[in-house]
């Protein structure tokens, strides 16, 4: 450590370790942003710089939660890589509470008992669909979208995506700072984000669709 941290630094990197060691992969900036009262992701990101500069931390760039400690010299699985699923199957995400982990305990309502590797990339969880403001790609009410978990998304690709507490499903598209969330419905309007004020996370994108949640599969 080149330099010793300031007491808030210290928060944050503590906070950091202790997600770690709890959930096993390391927070977002703005998990990081409301754990510790900041007033923006902006601001939880120039406290990581920060402790980058000071050797405690490494961040990988591009990912959301591209942080990892010095002494992981060896290549981690990212979080889009770790296997959620467990031998009972694939896990069904519900109702998704406000500020929570997607694939907290509290939000899986049963296992879905389809192989992860049916969908190709893998699946990591189904989770369910509400509303209609994607019909017009197949994807309907009460429908089990299945997800990989990774935060790397090109543009035109279907993504569960959490704005502020709101966790939702749309196809994606990005220029510069500028994302929109576009519905395949007319009746929707794309929700537009700018990312230099508001924080974006994606959860995950979708590989295929389980029709009504009766186990049968669409690629």
């Amino acid at each position: 450590m080149s330099r010793p941290l300031t007491a808030r630094q210290q928060h944050v990197f503590d906070f950091i370790v202790k997600t770690m060691g709890e959930l096993g992969y390391p927070p977002t900036r703005a998990e990081i942003a409301k754990a510790l009262g900041f007033r923006s992701p902006n601001a939880a990101e120039e406290h990581l710089r920060a402790l980058e500069r000071k050797g405690v931390i490494r961040i990988i760039r591009n990912t959301s939660r591209g942080i990892r400690l010095p002494h992981q010299d060896t290549p981690e699985p990212a979080e889009s890589e770790t296997n959620f699923a467990s031998e009972q199957g694939l896990p069904i995400i519900g109702e998704v509470a406000a500020g929570h982990p997607i694939l907290a305990a509290e939000h899986i309502d049963r296992y879905c008992p389809l192989p992860a590797e049916y969908f190709t990339p893998r699946a990591d969880y189904l989770l369910r669909v509400r509303g209609l403001s994607m019909k017009d790609a197949g994807i309907l009410e009460g429908d089990l979208l299945a997800v990989h978990r990774t935060d790397r998304v090109r543009d035109g690709q279907i993504v569960v995506a959490r704005l502020e507490d709101e966790v939702t499903v749309k196809r994606f598209k990005r220029q510069g700072h500028q994302v929109q969330l576009i519905a395949e419905n007319a009746d929707f309007a794309p929700i537009d984000i700018d990312l230099r004020h508001q924080a974006l996370e994606i959860e995950g994108v979708g590989v295929g669709v389980i029709r009504g949640g009766n186990g049968q599969a669409l690629g």
